[in-house]
C-alpha cells in the first residue's frame, strides 16, 4: 500500500500519470519490500511478509534453503519456533536483540563494530535486491524510491544510493502512513483517476 501511494505522489511531483512510469521502489520498514511498478501496475515483489528478500529488523531475509531444510527437520525447533526465527524475529533481533535501526545506528556511530558491519550488510542487500529488478524493466527505468521507516536514516539511504544510482535517479519519500495512503486512494477514486477493482474470494 505504502509503495502505491509513494509512487503515485511521485508521479504527481513530476507532473505525469503513475501509469506513464517504470519504478522501483523499496519499502524499508519491519520488513524489505522491493516492487517493480510498470505502468501502473505491481510485476513484481519479494514476499517480505515471509521474510524473502533482503534482511530487515524483524525478518530473516532469504536464507540458504538446505540449512532451513535442516533446521525444520532437526527436532530441536517447532513450526512455531521456525516461523518467528524468519519473520518477528528474525534479522536486527535476532543479531542484536533489538528491531529498532535508529538505535543500532547510534551504537554504530558510537564505534560498535557489529552494528556497522550488520547496517553495512542491509545496505548491501536492499542495494542488491533493487539491482536485481534493473532486468524485469530492462534497464528502462523512470526513478527509484527510498520509503519507509528506515528511509529516515541519511546513512543508510546515502549508503543505497551510492550503489544504485547509476540505474536511475533515486527519490526519498520517508516513514509510512498506511491511513494516508487510504484516505489517498479513496480520493483516487472519488476523482476518476482510480477505478476500484473486485477480486474473488
Amino acid at each position: 500500500m505504502n509503495q502505491k501511494a509513494v509512487s503515485r505522489l511521485f508521479a504527481r511531483k513530476k507532473g505525469v500519470t503513475y501509469d506513464s512510469l517504470n519504478l522501483i521502489v523499496a519499502h524499508m520498514g519491519g520488513g524489505v519490500s522491493v516492487g517493480v511498478h510498470s505502468k501502473g501496475r505491481v510485476i513484481d515483489v519479494n514476499n517480505a511478509l515471509d521474510g524473502e528478500g533482503p534482511f530487515s529488523p524483524e525478518r530473516s531475509g532469504t536464507l540458504p534453503a538446505g540449512q532451513l531444510i535442516e533446521a525444520c527437520f532437526s527436532g530441536n525447533f517447532s513450526e512455531e519456533e521456525i516461523r518467528k526465527m524468519v519473520t518477528g524475529e528474525g534479522g536486527l533481533v535476532a543479531y542484536l536483540q533489538t528491531n529498532s535501526m535508529l538505535e543500532i545506528e547510534d551504537q554504530a556511530l558510537e564505534g560498535d563494530a557489529n552494528s556497522k558491519l550488520l547496517i553495512d550488510a542491509f545496505c548491501y542487500q536492499v542495494s542488491k535486491a533493487i539491482g536485481e529488478m534493473a532486468p524485469v524493466l530492462k534497464g528502462k527505468i523512470d526513478a527509484i524510491i527510498l520509503t519507509g521507516g528506515i528511509a529516515r536514516s541519511e546513512w543508510i539511504v546515502n549508503e543505497i544510493c551510492e550503489r544504485v544510482s547509476f540505474l536511475a535517479p533515486v527519490e526519498v519519500f520517508a516513514g509510512e502512513d498506511e491511513m494516508a495512503a487510504m484516505a489517498l486512494n479513496a480520493q483516487l477514486m472519488l476523482d476518476g483517476e482510480l477505478i476500484p477493482m473486485k477480486y474473488p474470494h
